[in-house]
């Protein structure tokens, strides 16, 4: 594999590999199959009983023991069990093998919101009740959110540069902007970067559902994450785990591998408004958007697609339409997939990452499920019924968290 070196021409970074484990299923097909078909996954969810809202999109048929092994497995989180599969998902659809490969030069980058919560709730309710002797071990190696990156590392001998990046519901957008840096600079020549998340505790659902975040559609959960729709109330909480494999473009062709798009740009900025609420002018989401485009080189007759943030909330999906129209015009075809995998906070971005290369590779854009009657105020042009065609041109994928941080990525074909 080459390095970079000073005075090379900025490098073009490849995509060569997708891990999805989301509520569309484990594996790019399955996900391919729901979220292009626009069948929504919600459901009720046991864990959640009792509480205001009890439904959610979770992860079908993930075996952890089965996936990873026994060994492998209990001493995880499931927000890292979800992103070792997912990472080596990743790795092989790029054609990698880690038995062989220079693991020094390989680097991970993991965007989470909330790491191992799940563990940390459980073990505290531990020692609540029991007291200190009943609490594990093992809560520290799994609750904190460096420790998915950690686990990727030890399962694939991926040991170059490893971290993990947290900037909210951004975080998997910001984790492949910064694993496109450290392969531009030299520092690794191969990075598996994405985003995880498996929060759905009912302590963490009962703060978004006081916080009004949360869709109430209790007798229709398949029919609650409804992005764009004039009758939207709210978003459904999702778990899942997307990770990519990020290469130099050269290196890839010099392997022979398929490269399935390019990550062209990349922009980020903070709103400096309101620690849960988006900016209502929408200055901040649209430096990020301008800030990737002008770092692909392209301007925003150049975006064929939008895969847009498009929560299901009131002030998101309008103040995000405003500065999809005020920056690109009525010409993008505008998604959201959340209308069917929810919204899987800190893994959002990467999934829908995910899903933006496989509609530029496809040439497909999936629609918003969900979508009966688009808002009025919402004016772009949003996807719905069916996947639409659209030109071989880019795709911009929007990411925007809590605490008014945003993360865009630039597609482009490969």
């Amino acid at each position: 594999m080459a390095q970079a070196t000073v005075g090379r021409p900025r490098p073009r970074t490849a995509v060569t590999g997708l891990g999805l484990v989301t509520p569309a299923g484990i594996g790019v097909e399955a996900n391919v199959d729901r979220v292009w078909s626009g069948r929504p996954t919600a459901d009720r969810t046991a864990e959640l009983d009792g509480l205001p809202v009890d439904f959610s999109c979770r992860v079908p048929g993930f075996d952890p023991v089965a996936l990873l092994g026994r060994r492998t497995a209990w001493r995880m989180d499931r927000a890292s069990q979800l992103a070792v599969q997912a990472a080596r998902l990743a790795v092989a659809d790029a054609g990698l093998d880690p038995a062989v490969w220079d693991g020094a030069r390989v680097a991970v980058v993991v965007g989470t919101s909330l790491g191992g919560w799940n563990t940390v709730e459980r073990e505290h309710g531990a020692f609540l009740a029991d007291g200190s002797a009943m609490v594990s071990p093992l809560l520290m190696v799994m609750g904190p959110v460096n420790m998915t990156a950690g686990y990727i590392a030890m399962d694939l001998k991926a040991l170059g540069p490893n971290q993990v990046v947290s900037t909210a519901c951004a975080s998997g957008n910001t984790a492949i902007g910064y694993a496109r840096m450290l392969l531009e600079t030299g520092a690794c020549d191969v990075a598996i970067a994405g985003g995880t998340e498996a929060a759905m505790s009912p302590t963490a659902m009962a703060s978004l559902a006081r916080a009004g975040a949360l869709s109430k559609r209790l007798d229709d959960p398949r029919g609650a994450s409804r992005p764009f729709d004039a009758d939207r109330d709210g978003f459904v909480a999702g778990e899942g785990a997307a990770l990519l494999v990020l290469e130099r473009l050269e290196d890839a062709r010099a392997r022979g591998a398929r490269t399935r798009a390019l990550i062209a740009g990349f922009g980020a900025s903070a709103d400096g408004h309101h620690a849960s609420a988006p900016d209502p002018t929408g200055s901040g989401a649209e430096r990020a958007i301008r800030a990737a485009l002008a770092d692909a080189d392209l301007g925003p007759q150049d975006v064929a697609h939008v895969n847009a943030h498009g929560t299901s909330t009131p002030l998101n999906d309008v103040t995000e339409a405003r500065t999809i129209r005020r920056v690109f015009g009525d010409g993008p075809a505008v998604t959201s997939t959340k209308g069917v995998v929810g919204h899987l906070l800190g893994a959002a971005g990467a999934a829908e990452a995910a899903y933006t290369v496989l509609a530029v590779e496809r040439g497909e854009v999936p629609p918003t499920a969900n979508l009966g009657r688009q808002d009025p105020e919402i004016e772009v042009d949003v996807v719905a019924g069916e996947a639409r065609p659209i030109k071989p041109l880019a795709a911009v994928n929007n990411s925007f968290g809590f605490g008014g941080q945003n993360a865009v990525v630039v597609v482009t074909p490969a």
